[in-house]
Order: C-alpha cells, then structure tokens, then sequence
C-alpha cells in the first residue's frame, strides 16, 4: 500500500467491500514490465452476469491491459447496496481508485 495506489505483488489477490450505486469503475495499471493482469469480478458472490461493465464480461473476466478507466459493473434495475468483489489472477496490477456512478 502506498499513499496513492496499492500494488500486488503474489497472485491471488482481492479487494472486497459494499457500494451503493449503479455504476461502479477501478483505475488501475499494470506492472512496469507491461504485463496484462487477468481478473474476475462478483457481486454479491456471484457473476454480474447482465450487470456487467464493458470492462468485464458476463462471468466477471476482464484484463487490465493498460493505465486507465475500466467499467467493471453497470447495475440493471433498482440501485441497492451490494456487496463488490475483484480477484487478480495475475501479480503486478496498481489499482489507484474506485469511482461510482
């Protein structure tokens, strides 16, 4: 953990935690040597299925590929509290920030 981003240094790892919105995006990076970090998302334990981001596909995979802006959950129907969860399947990403909609 640093002031302003934390880094994974084995796989796996995770970050879990409870949001109310709609929309939910992480900004992350890869590691200096460039390499994609492969990862899973959930939403109350299970695939987003519909509710996916266009960062992530129905079963929750996604890769981060480069530093940016990534779309993980886009919540169809009534907003509510859930409980949000990403697993990174490959060392090295730098998550800086989570940002709602």
């Amino acid at each position: 953990m640093g002031a302003e981003r934390a880094v994974l240094q084995r796989a796996p790892g995770k970050i879990i935690f409870r949001f109310h919105a709609r929309d939910l995006h992480l900004v992350p990076g890869t590691a200096k040597d460039g390499k994609p970090v492969h990862f899973r998302v959930k939403i109350d334990g299970t695939a987003p299925g519909e509710d996916h981001g266009s960062d992530t596909d129905p079963n929750g995979a996604g890769t981060v590929q480069e530093h940016r802006l990534y779309q993980l959950l886009r919540k169809k129907g009534a907003v509510e509290d859930r409980t949000f969860e990403i697993e990174f399947l490959d060392p090295g990403v730098r998550a800086f920030a989570f940002t709602f909609g």
